[in-house]
């Protein structure tokens, strides 16, 4: 089973506008298999080494250096936090603070010491899910699947769930023909299952709130267009499963919806670089990384996309956005499309994190512009 904590957008957005002196930030593959962890404490041992040494390169004071290093070691000691992991985690230090993400992506290891946090990995599993719910909807059944990452989807617990149509209704089914008013034949069978989609849409406000994972609705007609009628949840996906759940494993039912999760990932990466090429044409897009930094920091991007595993080492000045690039990576210099991205974050801006054969031109980064600059 998959442990994960992803971030939220607000979380991201203070992440990114974080700075001070010594900014460590560690990306490490880890495995959810208990008795086989032991590789990845061993390899943050190595990284932590990396970044201190940098650190003291850097010319940082110990007294800065040693609460990192203590925090560290002791994430390192810690079994509990070990035996739950997912396939990657992602740690954030300051000389008084460390935060840690389990993540369900698949991520390049890495370490990074700035005084700014090194985010671009992390926005991919925000903007580019691989977790995902299922609702698995039928008059006699209901069931909720988790789906994480390329782990086998497993059914969850929903407190106040109902069992099924019949239960909610006070009946062995919903599909009795004697009337009591008007709650009897093909009218009342209505209202019940309606009924039902409200009593279900109830129950997991309790798991969705706040969340913005897809929910993928498997069901026949009519009780789908119901179910999506009485709705609530603002990430419903459009794509739903039409077919009945009744009797299919957890299992392949994940299989159907990570088809679901690709097509809504793929989709939404096409129709950005679409509007990419139509704001081109306008003058409010480019793959320039100078251009873009100056249109981040004036809060000029409505979208970026950027390359998760490109590395442009440099500084991006605060009030101006003109970027100066270094050959290599030290920790007085820090990523600049990752800071273009923070930037554009904190405008209110939105940061799709893809692999470089989804940019235009197999850029490092495309901006859409909300006016020209």
């Amino acid at each position: 089973m998959l442990y994960v904590d992803i971030p939220t957008s607000a979380e991201v957005t203070k992440l990114a506008s974080t700075r001070g002196e010594a900014l460590v930030s560690i990306y490490l593959t880890t495995t959810p298999e208990t008795q086989h962890i032991d590789a990845a404490r061993t390899r943050l041992k190595q990284l932590t080494t990396d970044a201190v040494a940098q650190l003291e390169e850097a010319g940082a004071a110990k007294r800065t250096i040693w609460p990192i290093e203590e925090q560290l070691h002791d994430l390192m000691d810690d079994d509990d936090f070990w035996r739950v992991q997912a396939n990657a985690l992602a740690i954030f230090v300051t000389p008084d603070s460390l935060r840690s993400y389990r993540l369900p992506n698949q991520l390049s290891e890495t370490f990074n010491v700035s005084d700014r946090f090194h985010l671009k990995p992390l926005l991919r599993a925000v903007s580019m899910p691989q977790h995902a719910f299922v609702l698995a909807l039928a008059e006699d059944e209901v069931r909720v699947i988790e789906l994480l990452g390329d782990q086998p989807a497993q059914e969850i617990k929903v407190p106040n769930l109902p069992k099924d149509a019949g239960s909610v209704a006070g009946t062995a089914n919903v599909n009795s023909r004697n009337y009591s008013g008007r709650l009897g034949g093909g009218e009342g069978q209505k209202h019940h299952l309606r009924q039902y989609c409200r009593q279900i849409d109830s129950a997991l406000r309790g798991l969705l709130s706040g969340r913005s994972e897809p929910l993928i609705l498997v069901a026949t007609q009519p009780l789908l267009a119901m179910y999506q009628s009485v709705n609530s949840y603002p990430h419903l996906a459009g794509t739903a499963i039409e077919t009945s759940p009744a009797r299919i494993a957890p299992h392949d039912l994940g299989s159907d919806a990570r088809k679901v999760v690709d097509e809504t990932n793929a989709a939404m990466v096409t129709e950005m670089n679409a509007l990419f090429t139509t704001r081109e044409a306008d003058g409010r897009a480019t793959t320039d990384t100078a251009d873009a930094a100056r249109a981040a920091t004036f809060g000029a991007v409505e979208v970026l996309l950027v390359d998760i595993d490109a590395a442009v080492p440099g500084l991006v000045d605060e009030t101006s956005g003109a970027v100066t690039f270094d050959k290599e990576s030290s920790a007085v210099s820090y990523d600049v499309v990752d800071e273009i991205a923070g930037r554009v974050l904190a405008h209110g801006g939105r940061v799709l994190a893809v692999r470089k054969d989804d940019l235009p031109n197999n850029a490092t980064l495309a901006a859409i512009l909300r006016y020209a600059v």
